[in-house]
C-alpha cells in the first residue's frame, strides 16, 4: 500500500482511530477551520485518553475531562512545559469550535494542527515499541481551500461532537466491561507493565523539543487569546491591519500606517487601539506608536479610540481623552466591547464630582460627607484611582460607602461595585445594609448565590471571588468577571494581611479602589497605604475614636484592668499551700525523668491548662461590676471574648454551676462550632431576648453592630492591633433610651484580665507580624535556597550532593511548568513562567537576579503538593534543618532536636506498617552519631522516607488539664486606663478642623443668621472669614478651597457644614405653600425639598431632576409641578434661599 501523504502518517499502523481523527483535521484546515479545530481537539482528548490508559505511571483525576487530564501535574511534567501549551491551545480553540459563535480562523486551525502533530509526535515516540519515522510537520501536504463555508464548516462540526459524544458513551461503556473482567485486568496489567518498558526505553532517545515559536504565532498565542477571552474576534473585518492615514511623514513618507488591531463598536467607530511588541521588548515601547494610531483614527472617525499597548505578557491602558487624562495603568487583559464603550461613554457622560450633592438620607454626618468629597477630589482632581477611609468602628463606614455609591452612581462615574469582606458574614451583612439604603440597586451575594442577571452591586468574600474569576465563563468563552467588569471595588477592613493573601485580586481588575478600615491611623501598615496609592500615614480621609466620642457620635470606653495573679505570673510550685503543690506534682511531674517544673507560665492558662478559680474570679467579677439594666437588675448585653472553643466551653460549664438560677440561655456560646450561629447573633441583638452574655470565638470580634452591648471582656491575650480595636468598635454604638425614658447610654465598660491594656499601653501598633507567607510558597523558596547553596565550591566535587541539587531543581522546574497558565493569577506572572517553565536548562545557572525574580514572582504561585498538610511542614522543617547545617545556625540543634523526637514519637507506632517499615531509621535519628555523620543528601533522605509517616502521629501532643489552684484577684489594684489617646492620630483634617469650628461657634451673630435664611452683608461675611481662619490650624480661606478641589462661597460652606434651620425653611415655602393651589403629590415634593435643604443649607436647581427628587417621578420637578409658572416661582424661592448664603451686592 502506497504510504499516505499526510503529517500523520506515522499513527496509520499503530493508532489507525487517531490517524483518522487527525487526517479529518488536516483535510479541513483551511476549508473548513472549525471542523478543523474540533476534530484536533478530538484527536488530542482520545490520544490523552489512551496514554492514561497504558501508562499506569498517571493516577486519573476525580474530573475525568480533558482539562483535568491535561492539567494534572505528572502529565504536564511529562510533556514538558512547550508541549502543554500546544496541546491546551488544541482544547481552548476546539472549545471555542464546538461552542461559540465566533469560528477559529484558518491560521488558528493551522497553529492547532501544527501543535496536534507535535504532541502525536511525542506518544508515536513514548509508546510505540519500535520507533517510528518522525519528520518536521510539512504544510504542502495540507489540502487547499474548498470553498466550504463557515455555515456548512459549523453544521459538520456539530455532527462531529454529536458522534464524538456517542463515541464517549460507547468507551464508557466497553470501560465498565473491561472493569467487570478480572482476566482481562491481569492481562491489562502486564501490557502496562511492558509499556513501561518501552517508554523507560524511548525516553533514553527524547524526541526534540519544538523550535521557537515565530513572532506572528507569539501573537496568535498570547495576544488573541487575550482578546478572545474578552470577546473579541480578531478574524472580524477590519480588526488586524487596519490602515490608517495622517501618520507623521517622520515615521512614514507616505503618511500610512497599520494598526495592529482595532476594536470596533457596533455603530462602526473605533472604541480602541492595541499596538503589538514583541515578548522579547518592553510593552511601553509601544505607547507612542499607539497614540499616534489613536490620534489618526481621531481624525478619521472623530472619537478617540482607548489606547492599549503589549507584549502579550504585560498590557498597558491609556485613556488620554482631553476629558479623562488618566495615566497609563498596567491591566491584566482587554476589556470586552460593553466594558469600552462604557469607558468612551464616560467620557461625556460622567459629570463634575466635586459638585455632587451627598445623600444626607444616607450619609449625614459632616464628616461622612467630608470623606466622600475628599473621595471625589482624589478622583476626579488628582487624577488617582485609589482613596482609604479611616472610620472608627461605629462612625458608619457602610452607610458612607453606600453613599459614595449612590454619588458615583448618579453622576456616571461608575455603572458596576464589587463590594469585598473576609467573611461570609459580614458579606451578608454588607449587602443588607446596602439594600436598605440603595434599595432599588441590584444586588447579589456571591456567596450565596450566582450572579445570574448582572448585579450592578456585587457582595462577596475574597476566596469566593478567587475561585469566581477563574471559573465562570460566557457563552462566547470570555470571562464573566473579566478586567474590566467592575468600575469600583470598596475593601471591607483593609489591612495588611489581605494585600498579602489577595493582593492578585486588585492586580486583576481595572477599577477605582476605596478601601475602609476601623484601625486607628497610626497603626496603619506601609502595605496598605500602597495598595491604594497613599503616602504613609497620609489616608483619604480619617475620622477616629476620640473625635467621634467628642462629636458625640459614639460613646467612649471605660477600660478597666483587672489584674488576675496566674493570668500575669503564671502558676508557681513554690507559691502554692501543701495541699495545692500535691496537686501540682501529680499533674506536672513528667513519670519518665521525675523532674517537676518550677513554674507553668501564663500563656499555658486557657490554652491547655483551664484552672477553675481563675475562670469563677472572672465570672462573678464580671456578674457584679458590669453595668447593669431594667434597673439594676440584669446585667446588661455582654461579649465575653474567649481564646478557644474548649476555653469557652469550660466558660459556659463553670457559669452553669455558679449562677444556675439564671436559666441556661443566660450565656451561650457563639463562635463557628454552631452550624446556626446566626440565629444565636440575632437573638443576642435582640433587648428583649436572650442570650444576655455571649462568649465568642472569633466571631463576634468584627463586624456586628449592637447597640445594647455595654460590657466587653477581654478574657485572651490579643497582640494585633487592628483586632484589638475591632473588639474596643463592638461598645461603642449609641443607645438612646437604654435605662429608661432620657437615660442614655453614656459608656461602655471593658473588663481586661490579661494584661491587653498593658501591652498596648506600651506598644500601639501591637504585634507587626512578618507577612504572612503560605506553606507551598516556604518550602518552594527553601529549595531554591538549597539548590543554590550547592553551587558552592564545597559542593561542586561531591556527586551526591551536586545530585541533590540536580533533583530539587527538577522539583522547582516542574512546579513551575505544571502550573494553569488559564488562572488569572498564573497569567500576570506569564512572563516568569514562560522564562523558567519552558526549559530545565534554565535552572542551572541562575543569577542573584533570576533568583529574585524566581522568589518574588514565581514562589508565590508554588502549588500545593498532596493533601497532607503534616508532610508539607515535615518538608519546610528538613530543608531549614539542610540550611542550619550548611549555615552552621545557632538552631540547628533545636531543629535536630525536634526530628529526633519525631523519630522518638513514631517509634511508639510500630504497629503501623509503613513506620515499621523505617524503624531502623527511626531508630537513628535519635542517636547523636547519626547527626553528626548526617550529610545534605541523607537529610533529602530522611525527609523523603519520614514525610509520609507524619499523618500518623497524634495530632495534641499536650493533654489538656484542669486544676484547682487558687487564683488571686487583686480588686484593690483595678486599673483604669484612658485607652482612647492609644488609638488617636491627632491628624484631624484641615477640613476637619474648619468644620469643627463653625459648629462649636454656630450661635455666632452671622453664622446664625445663614442658619436662619437671613441675609449677609460683605462686611459682616469678611468678619466671619477673619474670625473662621486664624492663618494657623484653621488656615485661610485659599487653604479651604484648595482642599475642597474648588473655590466655595464661606457662607455656602457654612450652610453645608449645619444645614439650613427647618423652621426657617419652612417659612420661606410659606407663601408657596398658602397662595399656590397645590396637588398632594406637589405638597410632598415641596416638604421634601425643605428636609433636603435643612440638611444641606442650598440646593441648585439641576439637583431637582435628580435623587432624591426624581423619586416622585422620573423627571423630578418638571414632572411634578405641570405648569411652568408653579415651576418659576418654586425657582424664585429657591434662588432667594440661595442667595441668602452670599453677600449682598
Amino acid at each position: 500500500m502506497a504510504p499516505s501523504l499526510s503529517n500523520f502518517a506515522f499513527l496509520e499502523t499503530t493508532w489507525p482511530e487517531l490517524y483518522e481523527q487527525a487526517r479529518e483535521a488536516e483535510l479541513h484546515v483551511w476549508s473548513a477551520p472549525r471542523l478543523a479545530a474540533l476534530s484536533s481537539r478530538i484527536a488530542l482528548e482520545n490520544a490523552i485518553r489512551w496514554v492514561y490508559d497504558n501508562d499506569n505511571s498517571l493516577r486519573v483525576p476525580d474530573q475525568d475531562n480533558l482539562a483535568t487530564l491535561l492539567h494534572e501535574a505528572d502529565f504536564r511534567n511529562l510533556l514538558g512545559q512547550a508541549r502543554f501549551q500546544g496541546a491546551n491551545y488544541v482544547r481552548k480553540l476546539g472549545n471555542q469550535a464546538a461552542h461559540h459563535r465566533v469560528a477559529p480562523s484558518g491560521p488558528e486551525a493551522f497553529d492547532a494542527l501544527r501543535h496536534l502533530h507535535g504532541f502525536m509526535q511525542f506518544v508515536a515516540a513514548s509508546y510505540s515499541s519500535e520507533r517510528p519515522a518522525l519528520a518536521l510537520f510539512d504544510e504542502h501536504l495540507l489540502p487547499a481551500a474548498a470553498g466550504a463555508t463557515a455555515d456548512t464548516s459549523q453544521v459538520e462540526a456539530k455532527r462531529r461532537e454529536a458522534a464524538y459524544m456517542d463515541q464517549q458513551e460507547e468507551l464508557a461503556r466497553k470501560d465498565d466491561e473491561l472493569k467487570a473482567n478480572a482476566a482481562r485486568l491481569a492481562e491489562l496489567e502486564a501490557r502496562l507493565t511492558a509499556m513501561q518498558q518501552v517508554k523507560a526505553q524511548n525516553q533514553a532517545h527524547p524526541l526534540p523539543l519544538p523550535v521557537a515559536i515565530s513572532e506572528a504565532e507569539t501573537r496568535r498565542r498570547y495576544i488573541d487569546l487575550l482578546l478572545r477571552e474578552a470577546g473579541w474576534d480578531v478574524s472580524a473585518p477590519r480588526v488586524c491591519e487596519f490602515e490608517v492615514t495622517s501618520m507623521p511623514l517622520s515615521t512614514n513618507t507616505s503618511g500610512k500606517g497599520y494598526v495592529d488591531y482595532v476594536l470596533w463598536d457596533d455603530d462602526g467607530l473605533p472604541l480602541a487601539v492595541v499596538e503589538a511588541k514583541k515578548t522579547l521588548r518592553d510593552a511601553r515601547e509601544g505607547r507612542h506608536q499607539a497614540t499616534l494610531y489613536a490620534d489618526c483614527l481621531q481624525a478619521q472617525f472623530g472619537r478617540r479610540p482607548v489606547v492599549f499597548y503589549t507584549n502579550g505578557f504585560e498590557t498597558y491602558l491609556l485613556d488620554d481623552d482631553a476629558a479623562t487624562q488618566y495615566p497609563p495603568r498596567r491591566v491584566a487583559g482587554f476589556l470586552t466591547k460593553d466594558e469600552l464603550r462604557r469607558l468612551v461613554l464616560r467620557r461625556t457622560g460622567r459629570r463634575d464630582l466635586l459638585t455632587a450633592a451627598v445623600n444626607k438620607a444616607i450619609a449625614g454626618r459632616y464628616y461622612q460627607e467630608e470623606a466622600i468629597r475628599r473621595v471625589a477630589v482624589r478622583f476626579q482632581r488628582d487624577k488617582q484611582r485609589g482613596a482609604l477611609l479611616v472610620m472608627a468602628t461605629g462612625a458608619g463606614k457602610t452607610r458612607t460607602a453606600a453613599a459614595l455609591v449612590d454619588v458615583l452612581m448618579r453622576f456616571g462615574w461608575v455603572t458596576r461595585v464589587l463590594f469585598l469582606a473576609d467573611r461570609n458574614a459580614l458579606v451578608k451583612q454588607a449587602k443588607n445594609a446596602f439594600a436598605e439604603h440603595l434599595p432599588n440597586l441590584s444586588a447579589v451575594n456571591l456567596t450565596r448565590e450566582r450572579d445570574e442577571n448582572k448585579a450592578r452591586m456585587v457582595f462577596s468574600s475574597y476566596p469566593t471571588m478567587m475561585n469566581r474569576i477563574d471559573g465562570e465563563s460566557g457563552f462566547d468563552g470570555s470571562r464573566v468577571y473579566g478586567p474590566g467588569y467592575f468600575d469600583l471595588i470598596i475593601v471591607d477592613e483593609a489591612h495588611r494581611s489581605v494585600y498579602q493573601k489577595y493582593q492578585a485580586i486588585f492586580e486583576y481588575f481595572d477599577a477605582l479602589l476605596v478601601g475602609l478600615t476601623a484601625t486607628p491611623l497610626a497603626q496603619i501598615d506601609r502595605n496598605t497605604y500602597e495598595l491604594f496609592g497613599l503616602e504613609d500615614h497620609q489616608p483619604t480621609a480619617a475620622y477616629e475614636l476620640d473625635q467621634a466620642v467628642k462629636d458625640g457620635y459614639l460613646v467612649p470606653p471605660r477600660a478597666l484592668s483587672v489584674p488576675l495573679k496566674f493570668q500575669r505570673q503564671g502558676i508557681k510550685y513554690n507559691e502554692l499551700n501543701e495541699q495545692e503543690k500535691e496537686e501540682y506534682e501529680a499533674e506536672f511531674r513528667d513519670e519518665a525523668t521525675g523532674e517537676l517544673p518550677e513554674e507553668i507560665e501564663a500563656s499555658a492558662l486557657n490554652s491547655w491548662l483551664f484552672n477553675q478559680h481563675t475562670v469563677d474570679e472572672v465570672l462573678r467579677y464580671v456578674m457584679a461590676h458590669g453595668i447593669k439594666v431594667e434597673g439594676g437588675d440584669k446585667l446588661g448585653k455582654t461579649i465575653l471574648f474567649a481564646r478557644s472553643h474548649r476555653h469557652a466551653l469550660y466558660i459556659e460549664e463553670r457559669f452553669q454551676k455558679l449562677f444556675p438560677q439564671l436559666g441556661s440561655d443566660f450565656l451561650r456560646i457563639i463562635d463557628n462550632y454552631d452550624d446556626y450561629a446566626q440565629d444565636l447573633i440575632e437573638k443576642f441583638e435582640n433587648p428583649s431576648l436572650r442570650p444576655q452574655l455571649a462568649v465568642s470565638v472569633d466571631m463576634l470580634d468584627t463586624g456586628i453592630d449592637i447597640p445594647d452591648v455595654v460590657n466587653l471582656v477581654f478574657f485572651k491575650p490579643v497582640r494585633s492591633s487592628a483586632k484589638f480595636w475591632q473588639m474596643v468598635g463592638r461598645g461603642t454604638r449609641l443607645r438612646p433610651d437604654l435605662f429608661g425614658p432620657g437615660q442614655d447610654k453614656q459608656y461602655f465598660v471593658i473588663f481586661d484580665f490579661c494584661e491587653n491594656f498593658e501591652f498596648f499601653e506600651a506598644r500601639p501598633a501591637g504585634l507587626v507580624n512578618s507577612a504572612q507567607v503560605a506553606l507551598s510558597q516556604q518550602v518552594f523558596t527553601r529549595r531554591l535556597t538549597v539548590a543554590e547553596v550547592l553551587r558552592q565550591p564545597a559542593y561542586l566535587v561531591d556527586a551526591a550532593h551536586q545530585q541533590l541539587r540536580t533533583q530539587l531543581l527538577d522539583t522547582l522546574h516542574g512546579q513551575v511548568a505544571g502550573l494553569d497558565q488559564g488562572t488569572f493569577a498564573v497569567r500576570a506572572k506569564l512572563r516568569y513562567v514562560e522564562e523558567f517553565g519552558s526549559t530545565r536548562t534554565r535552572w542551572d545557572a541562575l543569577t542573584r537576579v533570576d533568583v529574585q525574580d524566581v522568589e518574588t514572582h514565581l514562589a508565590p504561585l508554588a502549588p500545593v503538593e498532596g493533601n497532607d498538610e503534616l508532610a508539607r511542614r515535615f518538608d519546610l522543617l528538613a530543608l531549614n534543618l539542610m540550611l542550619a547545617v550548611v549555615q552552621r545556625s545557632a538552631r540547628q540543634q533545636e531543629m535536630v532536636e525536634r526530628v529526633s523526637n519525631l523519630g522518638r514519637m513514631l517509634s511508639q507506632k510500630l504497629t503501623v506498617p509503613a513506620v515499621y517499615e523505617q524503624r531502623e531509621l527511626l531508630s537513628a535519628v535519635q542517636q547523636p552519631a547519626y547527626w553528626q555523620q548526617a550529610t545534605l543528601p541523607d537529610l533529602e533522605e530522611l525527609r523523603r522516607r519520614l514525610r509520609e509517616l507524619v499523618k500518623f502521629l497524634d495530632r495534641d501532643q499536650q493533654p489538656v488539664v484542669y486544676t484547682y489552684f487558687r487564683d488571686e484577684l487583686q480588686s484593690d489594684q483595678v486599673a483604669e486606663k484612658d485607652i482612647q489617646q492609644w488609638g488617636s492620630s491627632q491628624l484631624a483634617s484641615y477640613h476637619q478642623r474648619v468644620a469643627r469650628y463653625i459648629r462649636e461657634n454656630q450661635h455666632h451673630v452671622t453664622i446664625n443668621r445663614l442658619r436662619t435664611n437671613q441675609p449677609i452683608t460683605a462686611a459682616e461675611l469678611q468678619e466671619l472669614e477673619r474670625l473662621v481662619f486664624d492663618g494657623q490650624e484653621r488656615g485661610t480661606v485659599q487653604d479651604l478651597h484648595q482642599e475642597l478641589g474648588q473655590p466655595a462661597p464661606l457662607g455656602v460652606f457654612v450652610r453645608g457644614i449645619l444645614g439650613l434651620e427647618i423652621n426657617a425653611a419652612k417659612e420661606a415655602f410659606a407663601d408657596f405653600l398658602g397662595t399656590t393651589p397645590l396637588q398632594p403629590d406637589q405638597i410632598t415634593f415641596v416638604n421634601s425639598l425643605i428636609d433636603y435643604l435643612a440638611h444641606n443649607g442650598t440646593v441648585d436647581r439641576a439637583r431637582l431632576f435628580e435623587q432624591p427628587f426624581t423619586e416622585h417621578h422620573d423627571q423630578g420637578v418638571t414632572g411634578v409641578f405641570r405648569e411652568d409658572a408653579q415651576i418659576r416661582q418654586l425657582f424664585a424661592v429657591v434662588d432667594a434661599i440661595n442667595q441668602n448664603a452670599l453677600a449682598l451686592a
